[in-house]
């Protein structure tokens, strides 16, 4: 029975909740795959080379590990029946039947996924390649770049633009006129096509030197190809623009495109030292030349020229007027110029190989060890950025760092973590480090940091793409990024003051060895330690996100998931009488716990939860609110709390008692100031007798009984941003969307 034709295609709501269960799961279109052939598990439910409905339902359960929601399993399906995939005659059931090709779907999927382009040219033509003759014929080839088409209409993009394009590559990719396509044709041919290896999810970090790094651009206003001139058209997606130097093209002009992009190294003497500007045409429509400051106007043609360097904006008719030598623009002090990153020669290396245990990345293509020689006078930053952090927002952020600085100044942290920039700027003195994510994203660099041994250790500010983003709320950088100009962000950590923060590690000694529990999360404590109600509530939340994730794709729903299970919290009150099951001891004096406590927080930083202050504010009374050093090594005197003031680099934790669900509620909501003051000290050790939720920095985990001692293991040096008069609530920065 055909599909009603409502069903023919996704809609844009829908692709993108797939997309999100893709990244949610671990599994690869390989793995399920196995599942259908030979003695998998799901080998009864193919039928030759297709699947019927049910079999699809259960490749997506399979594939995405999780139950898709039945609308969307049906309207996929229906979508391969109509778009041009369905089944040959003779390929396992009619064309038009109720089957689908389970090549095309497999196809589909794998195309979506991450990783290599080569890759996926590889296993696509592999799916269709039946017989392992090493061959396909132009039918063949013709289901795989449906399948392109599809994908690419689904993540906006002009078709009318890549369909000429595929087809030419189709007519030529036959090089030898055999009629059939080889392996090595397909990738050949695949390689050479820049929009389509786009579309496969070209790799968005520096390759090799000199290399374009191209991404589909949606354009807001006019934009002009700077190949042929043209005017880019299309309502979105309308061309490809590099993200280093922003040269931009028409899909079908990406091949002409100069195949050199900016230089991030200097490639001779001469070129060391001075830095001088690199021009590209168009991009400055209705911007000022800083020239002449006359108005740079649009023709409907390639306007004006920028500096990719220091971004200059000029008129071309006055760049005879403009020195020759860049200084790099407001970010000088930021900015490593090329002129600034030499080869070093390979005489003076001890080892007698080129390049032996040099690390990629800052090498040159003959091997040669890359050095960096800063601008005196300059912080040169060193910049990691986690790119799942804060939605899509950490790979925007990634390019736009990338164009605005030297692309080997920033990181991807999912393409070998902290380690590679670590070990490139372990010479550079005065350098700074800015740290785009979440606190466990800030903590992740600063245990690299501990483990790099660096002879200066630099200071790290926080760009806060996170949920809660405590850390960052502490040192003023915010409670969360929001689309702030970036330009300024970098300019306010010229103005940011260095702070010490402590650091705490954590020993779990279980009294059992053989006890079954989660794994602690974390050996370091960066803001916060916690034990009973409130950990209760985060770990039943963990524990259902990992089940259910597309129940947690917003944060509204975030927020009525929480809400839920604090509700449940409050009535069946699992952390009840917490004074029996658990015992503390602040430098070695017991701490008396009331038999109404029902959590426990040891905090290091004056914001837990997303902006919360448990320990409150301190007044100043008559004698004054005492300071870290002239305290001694542990107090609880109720009286003596109430003069305690909390600092980051103090070397002492705060200890603060919740009495349950409605006191934390109160305190989140700003009704309550704060928990009960319990103790302030220099180590703690805390002993369980019963297993208890607990977490580390919002990571929460089951922990069976235990011994858990909280010492001070050493101080990282923070960038604290300058106070702003728009600051909201912890220093929450107000500012424009960036243009």
């Amino acid at each position: 029975m055909e599909e009603p034709r409502q069903w023919a295609t996704l809609s844009p709501q829908e692709f993108a909740q797939l997309q999100k269960y893709m990244d949610y799961s671990s599994r690869r279109v390989q793995d399920v795959l196995q599942q259908f052939y030979g003695t998998g598990a799901l080998e009864q439910h193919r039928g030759g080379e297709c699947l019927d409905l049910a079999g699809f339902r259960l490749f997506l359960r399979s594939y995405l590990e999780l139950d898709p929601p039945e609308p969307l399993c049906r309207r996929l399906f229906a979508s391969f029946q109509s778009g041009g995939g369905s089944p040959k005659p003779g390929g396992g059931g009619p064309a038009g039947s109720s089957l689908i090709s389970i090549s095309d779907v497999s196809c589909y999927f794998s195309l979506l996924e991450g990783g290599r382009p080569e890759d996926k040219l590889q296993f696509t033509f592999k799916l269709y390649d039946k017989d392992g003759n090493g061959l396909l014929d132009s039918s063949e080839v013709k289901r795989i770049i449906t399948q392109m088409m599809r994908v690419a209409e689904y993540l906006d993009w002009d078709v009318t633009e890549l369909e000429p394009i595929l087809q030419e590559m189709m007519r030529e990719i036959d090089y030898d006129g055999s009629g059939t396509v080889s392996l090595s044709e397909w990738l050949r041919g695949g390689v050479t096509n820049i929009p389509l290896l786009v579309l496969l999810g070209l790799d968005g970090h520096l390759k090799d030197e000199g290399q374009h790094l191209w991404r589909l651009k949606h354009f807001t206003r006019p934009e002009y190809c700077n190949v042929c001139a043209g005017l880019l058209r299309g309502l979105r997606g309308q061309g490809l623009r590099c993200c280093l130097c922003r040269f931009t093209v028409h899909e079908r002009c990406a091949c002409r495109a100069p195949p050199s992009c900016i230089s991030t190294y200097a490639k001779s003497r001469r070129e060391a030292g001075v830095q001088a500007h690199v021009w590209v045409p168009g991009g400055c429509d209705a911007s000022k030349c800083s020239q002449c400051q006359k108005r740079i106007k649009s023709f409907q043609s390639l306007t004006g020229l920028r500096c990719v360097w220091c971004h200059t904006k000029i008129h071309e008719e006055c760049r005879p007027l403009v020195p020759p030598t860049c200084d790099c623009g407001v970010l000088r002090d930021h900015i490593l110029p090329p002129a600034a990153i030499c080869p070093v020669l390979l005489e003076r290396q001890d080892s007698a190989t080129p390049g032996e245990g040099t690390p990629p990345g800052f090498s040159t293509a003959e091997g040669q060890p890359l050095r960096i020689s800063p601008v005196p006078g300059t912080h040169p930053l060193l910049v990691f950025v986690n790119p799942k952090s804060g939605g899509k927002q950490g790979e925007r952020i990634l390019r736009k760092l990338q164009y605005l600085l030297n692309p080997r100044q920033v990181y991807n942290l999912l393409q070998g973590g902290p380690g590679p920039g670590l070990t490139f700027f372990r010479d550079v003195p005065d350098c700074r480090i800015l740290v785009c994510g979440g606190d466990g994203t800030v903590g992740w660099v600063l245990d690299a940091i501990d483990k790099a041994n660096l002879p200066h250790r630099p200071p790290v500010a926080v760009l806060p793409l996170g949920t809660g983003n405590d850390l960052a709320r502490c040192l003023r950088w915010g409670g969360g990024y929001s689309g702030e100009d970036l330009v300024r962000i970098l300019r306010d950590m010229e103005g940011g003051s260095v702070v010490p923060m402590d650091r705490w590690r954590v020993q779990v000694l279980p009294q059992d060895a053989a006890a079954e529990g989660d794994p602690v999360p974390y050996e370091i404590i960066n803001n916060y330690f916690s034990v009973g109600v409130d950990a209760s509530i985060a770990h039943r939340f963990h524990v259902m996100r990992e089940r259910y994730p597309e129940k947690f794709n917003s944060r509204m729903k975030n927020k009525l998931w929480y809400l839920e299970f604090a509700t449940s919290e409050s009535i069946f009150a699992t952390c009840k009488g917490l004074k029996d099951c658990v015992s503390v001891e602040c430098c070695g004096t017991p701490l008396e716990l009331s038999a109404a406590l029902e959590g426990l927080a040891v905090l290091n930083i004056p914001s837990t939860h997303g902006g919360s202050n448990l320990w409150g504010e301190t007044k100043r009374g008559a004698g004054g609110a005492m300071t870290g050093t002239a305290l001694p090594p542990a107090i609880t005197d109720t009286e003596t709390l109430k003069t305690c003031v909390q600092d980051l680099s103090d070397r002492r934790l705060e200890v603060v008692g919740l009495d349950g669900v409605l006191d934390m509620g109160q305190i989140y909501a700003g009704l309550k100031s704060a928990g009960k003051r319990l103790a302030t000290c220099s180590e703690l050790t805390l002993r369980t007798l019963k297993p208890l939720p607990m977490q580390i920095d919002g990571e929460p985990w089951m922990q069976p009984p235990c011994t858990i001692k909280i010492t001070h293991e050493n101080q990282a040096l923070m960038l604290m941003a300058p106070p702003s008069h728009s600051s909201g609530f912890f220093g929450i920065k107000k500012g424009s969307p960036e243009a």
